[in-house]
């Protein structure tokens, strides 16, 4: 196992920390590896932005939208060259 120590932690994040591990009953240590193994599994594979999207509002359901019919293109302007 691998440690790791973290310097320059500002008092209130230590705080909010140990009022954490309290709460769940567990070491601030213990703690701290809990919310970064959460941290980093979930964000591990966030997928591309369409897919994080579909994802967020699957729920609620899709709609199906009418394809429009397809025209013709218009034709490709000519550059023909009138100073000669």
């Amino acid at each position: 196992m691998a440690s790791i120590t973290i310097r320059n932690l500002d008092e209130s994040v230590k705080a909010q920390l140990r009022i954490a591990a309290a709460t769940h009953g567990r070491s601030m240590e213990e703690e701290a590896r809990q919310i970064l193994r959460r941290t980093l599994m979930t964000q591990s594979n966030p997928g591309q932005l369409g897919s994080r999207i579909s994802r967020r509002f699957v729920e609620l359901g899709g709609i199906d939208l009418p394809i429009p019919e397809r025209s013709e293109p218009r034709p490709a302007p000519g550059f023909i060259d009138t100073d000669e």
